[in-house]
């Protein structure tokens, strides 16, 4: 069975609270049970570099996040848990893909554009304050990515461009170096929730309105208690749908104690009592977890090992071998391999020097692939909407291991279709013995 393979990253610059718990916490775990996902998750401390200068920050930022996913039932023996720091190739990788990444569409990243416009809006150089980190975040979020050739990324709606870009960034390496990246996909869960904070607005470090994930008993009671309500009284209807405490409490509770909380606040329930309910479902959902961290937060070497197995773990079976495949695509091999001319030594033909298709996107927008043979083009694509249109176009001569001509292909100039049909059994014959 073919397992899909979805990465999630958590960046190492604050500490967990209820909204990244509801909307990213407990639904990536829930999906890392199923039987056809492959799921690896990442502490993403270099990352956290580009925003944050306390050290301490970062460390301890890493203990608690790691300690928070550990205690929600994370099991590291059954998913790939990883701090990204501790990944040396992925660095490797991030110069791989800067050296094929464009300048121009580093430049209309959201983050980058966002400072350059706040910049003139004070009458500032474009540039700034801007660190060449979040110049070049794409990239490195890229390579996080195509490091393990991920399926699927699950995102908020403002990393979406990311995404589109760590595609476009792997088919311009594969264009030039032949395929070595699957182009990974967004996910934007709609159903996941985005809880509003202690004012009303989205709860964010950002707006410091957050009810930390497992702030003690107490606090938790007196922060929910101060959540801003209107001025109903008790026993005046209420409207749920445009309630706080309603949008938290149905995050946490059942359909069916949803339901009853709903006609409640039609039936004019006071706040403080609101409140009150909401205090006990969270905690009934968060105090087993709550021990369960604070256990772990005592016990730190405990974690930094968990954290060390994983990458030893996902190097040795993903990424290690991978890299050494791209170094060798792109030309950092062993001196000792160079063919010396005049040599006696038998030529064979390495797998490198197969003919290879190579997938890219043009100026005009569409994606094209093509079948080469050394500097020799032996079949064109022509241009297609989708990325993933022009892949099962690919797919299937890859499948089929002949050329059929229609309106998708041409023969490169000079090329006999029989030469093209030898090619591509040539690439089964070599894949069959993989």
């Amino acid at each position: 069975m073919t397992r899909t393979r979805v990465l999630t990253g958590i960046t190492t610059s604050g500490t967990p609270h209820l909204g990244n718990y509801a909307g990213a916490i407990r639904p990536a775990i829930t999906a890392s049970h199923a039987a056809n996902v492959e799921s690896f998750y990442f502490l993403a401390d270099l990352h956290a570099l580009i925003k944050v200068t306390d050290p301490a920050r970062v460390q301890r930022s890493t203990l608690e996040i790691a300690a928070t996913w550990l205690a929600c039932g994370l099991e590291p023996d059954k998913v790939w848990f990883y701090r990204q720091s501790d990944i040396p190739e992925i660095p490797e990788l991030t110069w791989f893909l800067t050296c094929v990444a464009g300048k121009g569409l580093l430049n209309r990243a959201h983050a980058y554009k966002a400072a350059v416009d706040r910049n003139r809006a004070e009458s500032e150089d474009d540039d700034a304050a801007v660190t060449a980190g979040l110049f070049m975040y794409p990239v490195l979020m890229a390579a996080d990515i195509l490091a393990f050739n991920a399926n699927k990324v699950p995102v908020g709606r403002d990393q979406v461009q990311h995404i589109e870009m760590a595609r476009d960034f792997a088919q311009r390496f594969n264009h030039l170096y032949g395929e070595h990246f699957a182009l990974p996909e967004a996910v934007i869960e709609a159903q996941v929730a985005t809880l509003p904070g202690l004012d009303g607005r989205k709860m964010s470090k950002s707006y410091d309105n957050t009810i930390p994930l497992f702030a003690p008993r107490e606090t938790l009671r007196k922060l929910i208690m101060s959540i801003v309500t209107d001025s109903k009284a008790p026993g005046e209807a209420k409207d749920a749908d445009a309630s706080n405490v309603f949008a938290l409490y149905q995050a946490f509770a059942s359909a069916e104690e949803t339901e009853a909380m709903r006609r409640a606040f039609e039936g004019g329930i006071a706040w403080g009592e609101a409140k009150q309910a909401l205090f006990e479902r969270i905690d009934a959902e968060v105090a087993p977890m709550r021990s369960e961290y604070e256990a772990l937060i005592a016990r730190p070497a405990h974690i930094e090992q968990v954290l060390r197995d994983g990458a030893r773990r996902v190097r040795e079976t993903h990424v290690t071998p991978f890299v050494v495949r791209v170094r060798e695509a792109v030309g950092l091999r062993d001196l000792s391999r160079v063919a010396i001319a005049g040599s006696d030594a038998p030529a064979t033909r390495s797998k490198a020097a197969l003919p290879v298709f190579k997938q890219y996107r043009e100026t005009d927008g569409r994606f094209y692939f093509k079948l080469v043979d050394g500097e020799r083009v032996l079949l064109q694509s022509a241009g297609f909407d989708a990325p993933k249109d022009a892949g099962q176009r690919m797919a299937a001569l890859k499948r089929e291991g002949r050329f059929e001509a229609d309106a998708t292909l041409q023969l490169g100039e000079g090329v006999e279709r029989d030469e093209v049909d030898a090619a591509l059994a040539a690439l089964q014959a070599a894949q069959d013995a993989t």
